[in-house]
């Protein structure tokens, strides 16, 4: 467009254009392209103006992305921290409870291990102040009564949720 206006330019002030309804025409033609090319220029403006606004958005939301993977990055390792430190006490845990069990009757053991399979993994329940820690039910006078009488190392069981009764001294007896 540049090239055609000089060369327009050009033909006008040479002089080689006699005829004026030409001339005019080409004065016309000149200013036309002036015109346009001044549109177009806006056009190119307003792009690069866009395109810098996105350049922004794009290296803000790129630091926000290194921001949120630093954060993943750091919440990843508590939580692989975290299942290291449960691991271990998991496996603290089981040797416990293997010797704890190597010293318990076996039919008891089976009937814990039953309870614990149908009660979603509690098999035993502490008895705190009349009431089964295992439904939270507070037991009934003729099961308290059953409880006192019973004799220390008797099994004894909660009538609501069937789960094994642990008794304490905070047991309200």
């Amino acid at each position: 467009m540049r090239q055609r206006a000089a060369r327009d330019q050009k033909r006008l002030d040479s002089g080689a254009v006699s005829s004026p309804k030409d001339l005019e025409n080409l004065q016309r033609e000149i200013a036309s392209l002036a015109k346009r090319q001044g549109d177009l220029e806006d056009v190119v403006l307003e792009v690069m103006e866009r395109r810098e606004s996105a350049q922004e958005r794009v290296a803000e939301l790129t630091e926000r992305v290194g921001s949120v993977q630093g954060k993943i990055d750091d919440a990843t390792a508590r939580r692989d921290s975290a299942v290291e430190e449960i691991d271990g006490e998991v496996a603290s845990i089981t040797k416990e409870r293997e010797v704890v069990a190597g010293s318990v009757p076996a039919p008891l053991l089976s009937l814990y291990d039953k309870l614990r399979e149908q009660q979603g993994g509690i098999g035993a329940a502490k008895l705190y102040a009349r009431t089964c820690q295992g439904c939270r039910q507070e037991l009934a006078i003729t099961e308290l009564n059953e409880v006192r009488s019973a004799a220390p190392d008797a099994v004894l069981r909660c009538e609501n949720c069937r789960r094994i009764l642990v008794r304490t001294s905070e047991s309200g007896l």
